[in-house]
């Protein structure tokens, strides 16, 4: 059997709950927390550590300020070690007193799917499947795919037959699920973040307001407690996160959809206005530009023999230039000037590169 991958976990997760399998959703974040405990092999964990961390979990995911009795993480734990659940987990003691996995490589989240778990996934995929085109279920058509995929190649024994973009170095995911229930819940976190321009790392409180993918990585976004800049922050330059028990400042209204209206990617500049940018791209690249816009406001001007002038209105930023350098010779800019010139500086500076090293 396979393994499925982070996001596939995170569903099954919510298909045993969805199903009333025999696991419930509190002892389920239990799990979580006492995996995460154990896997972390820097500190040393006594029982009253874990009962500790476990009662932050269910505070922090739950609001369930009631704290957890040393009886039930012992039954958690030797459900764990059983395989009532599957998890045949290797939790030992060491020094009579700190719990740790024998093997430091195991986690449960890596545990490949039995056979009572495949058939109830196959039920949840077809059922799923019969609301495909309702609106409020488009969300999860990539992730039914992705679950049709897997179940029908591990109950087969067969390799997958699609292969989905995935980035297995992505570095941040373990901070996602805090950020989104900071968000949910309306509380401050604490970020101990450095940014690639950076030397060092900084500490400051962050007020979160959105989660945002582009191009494989995840962002938040939101202002910092002393200053009302809104920020987009990289997941994957956190070093730590901490959620607060404080409330955050919420968005005066803005909406996630205005925000990034008139933008390539994730940079914003709330100040600047958007520009119209007129694009020529050669015959060889039209098809695929014209397939998949750069944004959403494109539109075709013009036809050549040549190929075609397109238009876009954005905010001239750092990954629209990476964009239109990523076509090569396919794209040319026409305007504005300013953004001609810096393409044309890029290139010029690519040029000089390539002939000190021919």
């Amino acid at each position: 059997m396979r393994s499925l991958f982070a996001q596939e976990k995170f569903f099954l997760i919510f298909l045993k709950i969805f199903f009333e399998m025999p696991v419930n959703r509190n002892a389920l974040i239990r799990y979580k927390a006492i995996d995460a405990c154990l896997r972390n092999r820097q500190r040393k964990w006594t029982l009253e550590k874990l009962i500790e961390r476990v009662s932050e979990a269910l505070y922090e995911y739950e609001g369930i300020s009631k704290g957890i009795s040393k009886r039930t993480i012992q039954a958690d734990i030797q459900l764990m070690r059983s395989d009532k659940l599957g998890y045949n987990a290797p939790i030992i003691i060491v020094d009579k007193k700190y719990y740790c996995y024998e093997d430091p490589e195991y986690s449960i989240t890596n545990i490949p799917l039995n056979e009572q778990d495949l058939g109830r996934m196959m039920e949840a995929v077809e059922m799923l499947k019969q609301f495909k085109g309702f609106s409020h279920f488009n969300i999860l058509s990539d992730v039914v795919n992705k679950l049709d995929n897997h179940v029908y190649a591990a109950t087969n024994n067969i390799e997958p037959v699609i292969d989905f973009e995935k980035n297995d170095q992505l570095r941040g995911l373990e901070h996602l699920d805090a950020i989104y229930n900071a968000i949910l819940q309306k509380k401050m976190i604490e970020l101990n973040y450095q940014s690639f321009k950076a030397r060092e790392a900084s500490v400051f409180v962050f007020h979160p307001w959105w989660l945002k993918e582009f191009k494989n990585r995840w962002f938040a976004i939101g202002t910092r407690d002393d200053n009302e800049q809104v920020l987009t922050l990289a997941l994957d330059r956190m070093m730590q996160v901490t959620v607060s028990t404080k409330t955050s400042k919420q968005t005066s209204g803005i909406q996630i959809k205005d925000f990034y209206k008139d933008v390539v990617g994730v940079t914003v500049n709330p100040t600047a206005r958007a520009a119209n940018v007129k694009l020529f791209v050669s015959s060889m690249h039209a098809p695929y530009i014209e397939t998949k816009p750069i944004h959403h406001s494109q539109e075709v001007i013009e036809r050549v023999d040549r190929g075609i002038v397109i238009q876009l209105k954005v905010q001239l930023n750092f990954e629209l230039e990476k964009e239109i350098l990523g076509y090569g010779d396919g794209i040319r800019v026409i305007a504005p000037e300013a953004l001609k010139r810096r393409i044309y500086g890029k290139l010029q500076n690519c040029v000089k590169d390539y002939e000190q090293h021919m």
